[in-house]
């Protein structure tokens, strides 16, 4: 299943992750990832989810970071949860190409039965239409 959490800039987006990124590590039976850009929540998100930078794996695009998401789910069978943060900031292709991203990354999710959350910097309004029904506005 995917999820985005979706608001303009500052809207409180991140914090709304690191809550749920806590919040799910304490209770998941498998292992949590979170996928940032930069290294900025290190002392935010705890120890016991995985916290990936991704500019260590020079993450650029949807493409790569679909890539990336299916390599964790494939290495690693016990991935309960992925959280991706500021997602426009790795993926710059931005709303362009964002639908056809979900969709692929949703088959993925529903196939290793893993639950994937992007944070999205836009307005609902702004999304294509196809992907409005996995929003969760801030």
């Amino acid at each position: 299943m995917v999820t985005l959490i979706i608001g303009k800039k500052g809207t409180g987006k991140t914090k709304k992750l690191i809550a749920l990124a806590n919040e799910t590590a304490a209770a998941s039976t498998g292992n949590v990832v979170v996928i940032e850009k930069g290294s900025k929540l290190t002392y935010d998100i705890t120890h016991k989810a995985r916290l990936i930078d991704s500019d260590q794996y020079a993450i650029t695009g949807y493409d790569m970071l679909f890539g990336f998401l299916s390599g964790i789910c494939a290495g690693n069978y016990d991935v309960t949860d992925i959280l991706v943060d500021s997602t426009f900031k790795i993926c710059s292709e931005a709303i362009e190409g964002l639908e056809e991203f979900i969709l692929k990354v949703n088959k993925l999710a529903e196939g290793a039965e893993t639950k994937i959350t992007f944070l999205i910097s836009a307005a609902e309004a702004d999304l294509p239409e196809g992907i409005k029904a996995v929003c969760q506005e801030i």
